[in-house]
């Protein structure tokens, strides 16, 4: 018997366990990408497995709704991997260790993947049930969303012929997406090579921040770890003439806000004993700075060992361009008031060796100011003698005046609830930008369950919100006649 098999929707539960049994982390989406297919097989619906291993399932529609208009029914496979530090699993290899307490779903040490296994659970679980009414489903599972939206980018669309997309890939029942920002990710790389190292060497590693969604809690006034380490950095190879680095690591993904940053750095002997005293007066500025959002926050000090680092100019040189490159929010739409119109988040930093790399998501709801944003990393590194190259360029989502699929939905809403819906767009970016583009009289909207903390180790899926998510789908279908 597995963990959720008493929770309802019985059958989206049983189907979410088993997503979470498959490691499915971006770019290793091949095992669930099989899966569905597999369920597709034995039920008989016609399907296609591209090379990128996004998946197509077409089921026809129930008896009396030959004609109704062709639904999309879409989520993404991958999910963001992050553990706790003390976790030993290893996800690329490893299904998660899912936990309920009845109210809600997390996963033991690890990200749940409710952001987007949840969505590709409640779509099997359509495709399953011939008790339901609905017209002709396309559903389209797309893998690599979370570092880039490469499968949907990818994706042949020539086959599909609907009219609506139903993306399942919002956190918040209750609210309609209508709209969203487009993005890209930036890597900006220095390069430099390390020489034989002398001095004492410590490592300062910055924890206990409370990270987040690059674009949905960028507002919120968090610390990244990824600029907070620059920061203490900077500050110490300028209070310290001669220091050099010899290690730094922060983040795993560009779209997430960094929780957790380690550098190792050497400093001549004659500052060893000054140097944690220093690194200590850091921990108390920033945790008066960050009290609030922070309360964790831990910038700690301890010796280490380095053969090899950086010359102390190639260090000031890297940790000055680093430090001066923008964080967080630029500018607040002028239309929609509270929403973040242009951002940009460092969500990997890295030294290799080749020198060292700094990896951003940037979003705008504005496509002039997302360039704005590139041309000014572009800029910045172009003074200091490094380069920007860009991955996973996607569109944003214009707002649509006219949307059969958003009566229908709040009309479903309202029968479900007896409340109106809360209809938005948002600085986040989702794939039905890419797949307008592709199909440009789509009519879209994305919905889903209650989410906390998505991609970090306190994610939270709630366990009514899904069944009343589910029911909504189900209704609106219904209603799409």
């Amino acid at each position: 018997m597995g963990v959720l098999s008493n929770l309802s929707p019985k059958a989206v539960f049983d189907y979410f366990e088993a997503l979470c049994a498959v490691p499915h982390g971006s770019g290793n989406t091949k095992a669930i990408s099989d899966l569905c297919v597999a369920f597709a097989r034995d039920l008989g619906l016609r399907y296609r497995q591209d090379e990128l291993n996004n998946v197509v399932i077409w089921k026809d529609a129930s008896p009396g709704y030959e004609n109704a208009p062709v639904v999309m029914l879409q989520g993404h496979m991958d999910m963001v991997c992050a553990k706790a530090p003390d976790c030993k699993k290893d996800m690329a290899r490893e299904g998660l260790d899912v936990r309920t307490d009845g109210e809600w779903v997390w996963a033991d040490g690890t990200t749940l993947g409710g952001d987007d296994g949840i969505a590709v659970a409640m779509i099997l679980a359509i495709l399953a049930d011939d008790t339901l009414s609905h017209g002709p489903i396309e559903a389209v599972f797309t893998v690599d969303e979370e570092t880039g939206m490469y499968g949907a980018a990818g994706l042949n669309c020539s086959d599909l012929k609907a009219e609506m997309l139903l993306n399942l890939d919002s956190e918040a029942e209750g609210v309609f997406t209508v709209g969203c920002a487009g993005g890209m990710r930036a890597d900006c790389r220095m390069n430099a090579a390390a020489t034989d190292a002398e001095g004492d060497a410590f490592t300062l590693t910055l924890s206990g921040l409370t990270g987040g969604h690059s674009g949905t809690e960028i507002d919120k006034g968090r610390l990244s770890a990824n600029e907070g380490i620059l920061r203490v950095l900077c500050a110490a190879a300028e209070q310290f003439p001669g220091l050099r680095l010899a290690a730094m690591e922060g983040g795993k993904v560009d779209n997430a806000i960094c929780l957790h940053a380690a550098a190792t750095v050497v400093v001549p002997h004659s500052a060893a004993a000054d140097f944690p005293h220093f690194v200590a007066a850091w921990q108390d500025t920033l945790q008066n700075e960050f009290a609030v959002t922070e309360p964790g926050l831990s910038l700690t000090c301890a010796a280490a060992a380095a053969d090899k680092a950086l010359t102390a100019a190639d260090t000031l040189r890297i940790l000055r361009c680093f430090f001066a490159l923008p964080q967080g929010v630029q500018a607040m739409s002028r239309d929609v008031p509270g929403l973040v119109q242009t951002s940009l988040n460092m969500g990997v930093l890295r030294l290799d060796d080749r020198g060292a790399e700094a990896s951003f998501s940037i979003r705008s709801g504005v496509e002039s100011q997302k360039q704005w944003l590139l041309r000014k990393l572009e800029t910045i590194l172009a003074l200091s003698g490094g380069t920007v190259t860009t991955h996973g360029d996607y569109p944003g989502w214009q707002f649509r005046r006219q949307s059969p699929l958003r009566d229908a939905l709040t009309a479903a809403y309202r029968q479900q609830t007896g409340r109106e819906p809360f209809i938005e767009t948002i600085h986040a970016g989702l794939e039905c930008g890419l797949f307008i583009g592709k199909m440009p009289r789509l009519d879209a909207v994305s919905i889903g369950p209650d989410l906390r903390h998505i991609h970090t180790c306190q994610e939270r899926l709630g366990v009514a919100s899904v069944a009343r998510l589910y029911d909504l789908v189900c209704r609106t279908l219904e209603l799409l006649k």
